[in-house]
This record gives structure tokens, C-alpha cells and sequence, in this order.
């Protein structure tokens, strides 16, 4: 019986089959890869824009707590000459918040004044807040948006134990003691912050002796409720 010829060591390699199955493999393998890097991806721009959403809440809400903190009984004067409360704001409201703050630091030795008079207000980009140069009859200064994708900003002003949806300074009652702040984002979160205004301490009114408590009489505002 007649053997088969070996094939030499030059004539050895891989069928046809055994490249495809080859081919097919690796190709498994690199859409795998691909898809992993892909899902890396979007799972690092998703937390960027979380971050960076976290990032512009706490924003706000610490210059807010530094503003309202620091708030001051001093009424002022628009470009008209009108004048204005010393704190203002409210629902439905243009601007939903104005007051003077005290501490605006002065680097650069302008002549003016430590007290600023700051605005917030909700547009269609977000939350601006807005600083004038000058306390009365002074042009505002360009809106800076602290944060975007707000649907919806409420307030509610707290006095003498009682809670208010608008407030609008008076003489005897210039400041609230406490500020609410609720925002309902562009994707359905809300957000509630809670701040003291001018450190949340009673101020004495007109007529009061000196050390005496003031009247738990609440600002005569509409809707107030406890």
C-alpha cells in the first residue's frame, strides 16, 4: 500500500476555515472593546454634567447665604428716582429678590460704598443675579447666571413666626428673619435651602424701649400663613 506524501514544513499553515473562525473572533473581541469604551465615555461626560450641575447648586446657594446673611436696612433709589424697600421679594415678582448686602469688598480702593444692592432673577437661561455700582440711581451691572435649567423659583419670607409668600419692606419691618428658597429643576428635582437674613436676629422697632423684644406683629403681606 502506497503512503501519502508528507507536506514539508514550507506547505503548513492555516485552512481557510480556521482564518475565518480567527477573523470572527477577533472581531467579537474589538466590538466588545468598543462598546466598553463607549460606555466609559458616556459614563464620564454623565458625571461631568452631574458634577458640574452639583457644583452650580452649591454655588447658589453660597452666595445666597452670604448676600442674605448679610443684609442691611437701606432703602435705595432706582434710575427714575423711585424709591425702593430694602428688601423686596416674592412670587410672580421682577426681579423674585432685591436687597442691599453690607461687606462688598473693595480690592481695588474705588470710591464707593461697602454696601452693594444685588437682584435675582429667573429667565429662561436659569438664575442671574445682578449687582449695581452704586446704591441709588446707578445703572446695573451685566447679569451673571449662577445657575441653568431652573424651572420654577419660589420664595416664602419667615417674621415673628410666620410665613410669608411675599415680602415688602416696611419701616417698622424692613427685613424678614428668614428666607425659603425652592427650585424645581428642568429634569423634576427640587431643591429647598433655607437662610437667615441679616443673621435672623430680631431688630427693635420704632417706638420699642432699648433691649426690648420687638411685636410678634408679622409684615403686613398677602397669604401669610404659620
Amino acid at each position: 500500500m502506497r503512503r501519502a506524501p508528507r507536506r514539508s514544513q514550507g506547505q503548513a499553515g492555516f485552512t481557510l476555515i480556521e482564518v475565518m473562525i480567527a477573523l470572527m473572533i477577533f472581531g467579537m473581541i474589538a466590538a466588545a472593546g468598543v462598546a466598553l469604551l463607549a460606555f466609559s465615555v458616556r459614563a464620564q461626560g454623565a458625571s461631568g454634567a452631574a458634577l458640574d450641575d452639583i457644583g452650580a447648586i452649591n454655588r447658589l446657594s453660597s452666595i445666597l447665604t452670604a448676600d442674605l446673611a448679610q443684609a442691611v436696612n437701606r432703602p435705595t433709589r432706582d434710575q427714575n428716582g423711585t424709591r425702593l424697600p430694602a428688601f423686596t421679594g416674592g412670587a410672580g415678582q421682577v426681579p423674585m429678590l432685591r436687597l442691599v448686602r453690607g461687606g462688598w469688598s473693595n480690592i481695588d480702593q474705588s470710591p464707593r460704598a461697602t454696601l452693594q444692592k444685588v437682584e435675582y432673577q429667573l429667565t429662561a437661561g436659569g438664575i442671574e443675579r445682578v449687582g449695581y455700582p452704586a446704591l441709588d440711581g446707578a445703572a446695573p451691572l451685566p447679569a451673571a447666571l449662577i445657575v441653568e435649567g431652573v424651572r420654577q423659583a419660589t420664595w416664602r419670607f419667615r417674621y415673628a413666626g410666620a410665613w410669608s409668600d411675599s415680602w415688602q419692606g416696611t419701616p417698622l419691618a424692613a427685613l424678614p428673619q428668614a428666607a425659603e428658597l425652592t427650585l424645581v429643576r428642568e429634569n423634576g428635582t427640587a431643591y429647598r435651602m433655607l437662610f437667615l437674613v441679616g443673621t435672623g436676629a430680631p431688630r427693635p422697632r420704632r417706638g420699642d424701649a432699648p433691649g426690648a423684644r420687638p411685636s410678634p406683629t408679622p409684615t403686613p403681606t398677602p397669604n401669610a400663613r404659620r
